[in-house]
């Protein structure tokens, strides 16, 4: 049997339980997304939202890509997070790296990754913000991790400073931003980093015309 072939039975088996649990489950699915969170997460596959957060489908909007990053010219990126807080009227936007984050590995050397540089460019520029402190670590695994706690903080501040989140804030309090970091080791998020709907940040990057 090839790999993608068992994927489909696995995929059979897990429909058929669910409705052997719950008649109505699937009917529910298609009719309604009401979401509380926006979770935007690195693609590493060893990061499964639902899976690691015990919550079932319908319950977070998924976003994922290298690093998970917040990148203003991504317009995947910003087209998910309107839809999320504009038409899903998530209440909480959640950025979750991981420890042991190769992408924030490979942007911590000078290697040359071919197109993969331009991602990685702009956690490079979150190396240089703090690179003092970064490197002021002597145990490199423990230099990795710490790059990708404030990886995590940078990427909570750039949501903040979307107009898209900025005008929500405004104009309904909402959605709260977190920064967290789930651990590969044992399984657990640690909260790194939040931003309640309202906070300040610097007035250059404040649009006031929402």
């Amino acid at each position: 049997m090839n790999a993608y072939e068992r994927l489909l039975l696995e995929n059979k088996a897990w429909a058929v339980e669910k409705v052997a649990d719950d008649p109505e489950y699937f009917s529910r699915l298609a009719h309604l997304q009401t979401p509380e969170f926006l979770w935007i997460g690195c693609s590493d596959s060893r990061v499964p939202a639902n899976e690691i957060t015990g919550t079932q489908p319908g319950e977070i909007f998924v976003h994922r890509n290298i690093a998970n990053m917040v990148v203003h010219t991504d317009l995947n990126l910003l087209s998910v997070l309107d839809y999320a807080v504009e038409h899903l009227k998530v209440k909480h936007v959640i950025v979750c790296g991981h420890y042991g984050c190769g992408g924030v590995k490979a942007a911590m050397t000078q290697h040359n990754f071919g197109i993969i540089n331009k991602w990685l460019r702009n956690i490079k520029d979150v190396y240089r913000f703090h690179r003092e402190e970064v490197d002021s670590i002597p145990d490199m695994e423990e230099r990795t991790n710490r790059l990708v706690e404030l990886n995590v903080q940078e990427q909570v501040i750039n949501l903040a400073k979307t107009s898209i989140i900025q005008k929500a804030w405004k104009e309904f309090q909402r959605p709260h931003l977190h920064g967290w970091v789930y651990g590969l080791k044992d399984g657990l998020i640690k909260p790194v980093f939040d931003m309640p709907p309202g906070t300040h940040i610097d007035e250059i990057y404040e649009f006031d015309d929402l």
